[in-house]
């Protein structure tokens, strides 16, 4: 059974830094690609930034030269670096495997990122 603990969220004011950790108990997670999307109230789920088990990476217009992803494959763990946060980045924050859109069917409970003044 697939499972992400995502961690790291918080209350943070605007122009502020948050780093996000999802963990992954699966057996697959060197060789997948790998993604964090977030979800705001009223809003659908989006794709924010994604890396492939080579590394490349991408990152949706919104976060760009603010967010950095990365990962360790011997923890079997993927971050996202939240740098220059703007009230608009508020929402809860989840990780799923895939480049361009999620490949497994269940999420996990995912983390909440506000950030107000």
């Amino acid at each position: 059974q697939v499972q992400f603990v995502e961690s790291g969220g918080g209350l943070v004011q605007p122009g502020g830094s948050l780093r996000l950790s999802c963990a992954d108990s699966g057996s697959i997670f060197s060789v997948s690609s790998w993604g964090w999307y977030r979800q705001a109230p009223g809003k659908q789920r989006e794709l924010v930034a994604a890396i492939t088990s080579g590394g490349s990476t991408k990152y949706a217009d919104s976060v760009k030269g603010r967010f950095t992803i990365s990962r360790d494959n011997a923890k079997k763990t993927v971050y996202l670096q939240m740098n220059s946060l703007k009230p608009e980045d508020t929402a809860v924050y989840y990780c799923n495997g895939g480049f361009s859109r999620p490949i497994f069917s269940s999420w996990g409970q995912g983390t909440q990122v506000t950030v107000s003044s």
